[in-house]
């Protein structure tokens, strides 16, 4: 029986790990993860359920200089997640200088009261002197009430994580019922899927300029579900792209979709997909609210 609860904000700037830790501390895929920075757009709200202890992590997207309307958002995202929480992890990589983001993240913990833990992840990239060093300089520059060094990809160091997060867990009500792992709507997720993969085919800047919109979502009496998805992009020469030589790259974009759909689902999936131009989407904030990409 859940008896306390604790929110804590995952925090850092783009590509440290953050998706990844949660998807590990969670043991399911809540949140798309992509080698490229700034795959994670909205805040995702990931449940893990530990004993008496419902633990409510907030996946946020990188901390960055923003450059458009959309990136304005999701740094305005991250400042309000980090306040009225429990706790922030602040994630960083281990390397040896505190950078830029960082130390802007860390002057929004300071301002906000709210305490941190360093998560330094990637550790089995590094030797053990030089995280040393890492974990010398951090505590140099904020109290944090504990450093964590982490693997988030082969799992080093979750279990201490946990128990750190627990530590600032609450007496009161559960947030979120039992089987509820992420807040994400079907349709949400299924959108996050399809813009995953446009993130890992397609090059550059064609990826960040895309937004999907799931346009159908029904399921036939014999279960299966029948998406139809449009894909946004900023460019006609990005549309070629995104449908590529003879259609081959949007076939291959919903094959992969498709299959980690199907997994989510449980059930056989029914996908097609189109592609439209919107120029300049991202600095539109008409169509930034109706991608969802809402406060």
């Amino acid at each position: 029986m859940i008896t306390k609860s604790a929110m804590i904000t995952i925090a850092g700037r783009p590509n440290v790990g953050k998706s990844t830790l949660v998807n590990t501390l969670t043991g399911e895929k809540v949140t798309i993860v992509t080698p490229k920075p700034q795959t994670t757009r909205n805040r995702i709200f990931a449940v893990l359920n530990r004993g008496d202890t419902q633990l409510v992590l907030l996946d946020t997207p990188g901390f960055h200089k923003a450059r458009t309307r959309l990136g304005e958002y999701m740094v305005s995202v991250v400042r309000e997640s980090i306040a009225d929480v429990d706790a922030v992890a602040l994630v960083v990589e281990p390397l040896d200088n505190i950078g830029t983001q960082e130390q802007l993240l860390i002057e929004q913990i300071k301002s906000s009261g709210v305490p941190a833990i360093l998560v330094i992840n990637k550790i089995d990239t590094v030797k053990k002197e030089e995280l040393l060093r890492i974990i010398t300089l951090y505590a140099g520059a904020f109290e944090f009430a504990a450093i964590v060094p982490i693997s988030a990809k082969k799992g080093d160091g979750i279990g201490d994580l946990l128990k750190e997060f627990e530590k600032f867990a609450s007496e009161g009500p559960q947030l979120f019922p039992d089987s509820m792992v992420t807040d994400q709507p079907e349709k949400q997720l299924v959108a996050e899927i399809v813009r995953e993969k446009l993130l890992i085919c397609l090059d550059r800047e064609v990826p960040h300029g895309t937004a999907v919109e799931v346009t159908k979502f029904s399921e036939r009496d014999d279960g299966i579900i029948d998406l139809d998805v449009t894909i946004y992009c900023e460019k006609q020469s990005h549309k070629g792209m995104i449908i590529g030589k003879n259609g081959d790259m949007l076939k291959k974009i919903g094959q992969l979709a498709r299959a980690d759909i199907e997994r989510f689902m449980g059930t056989k999936v029914f996908l097609q997909t189109w592609v439209k131009v919107k120029e300049n989407w991202r600095d539109s904030q008409t169509a930034i609210k109706n991608f969802g990409y809402t406060n």
